[in-house]
């Protein structure tokens, strides 16, 4: 059984709901899944999992949560290859800018994404919540 970690940042609620709707996805998939708020998670824990779903909403100028999320990502960032990854997160405004820039950052330190990325304008809809779904499995 794999061991999957769900990690998020959330300044309205949006992610989180995204961030459970990744945790039904790995445990339906048959995985081990735990929930972490950012500031619960840092890069000791990484070793414990196969798969580690990150969520964060875009803020200011469509980038990640710079005084929680960001310390804690860049500090799990060099351990992380070789791990199923995948990322996801809502936004209020822009195209989702910020997650293009996030998955390039992963992708110049040598993280391969397992899924494709699942972002939502504002509360996911249905159809975000079956992404975020299948994203879960897809790292389980």
């Amino acid at each position: 059984m794999s061991k999957v970690a769900v990690v998020y940042w959330s300044g309205t609620g949006n992610t989180e709901q995204m961030a459970n709707f990744v945790l039904e996805g790995a445990q339906s998939a048959g995985a081990e899944a735990e929930l972490f708020s950012c500031d619960a998670f840092d890069p000791d824990l990484v070793d414990g999992f196969d798969g580690i779903a990150f969520g964060c909403s875009a803020q200011g100028d469509e980038v990640i949560e710079e005084s929680e999320f960001e310390p804690m990502f860049s500090a799990c960032e060099g351990k992380l290859a070789g791990k199923k990854v995948a990322l996801f997160g809502s936004y209020g405004w822009g195209d989702g800018e910020w997650m293009r820039s996030w998955e390039a950052r992963c992708a110049d330190s040598g993280i391969a994404l397992a899924a494709e990325s699942v972002i939502a304008n504002d509360a996911p809809d249905d159809d975000a919540a079956e992404r975020c779904r299948a994203l879960g499995a897809a790292i389980a």
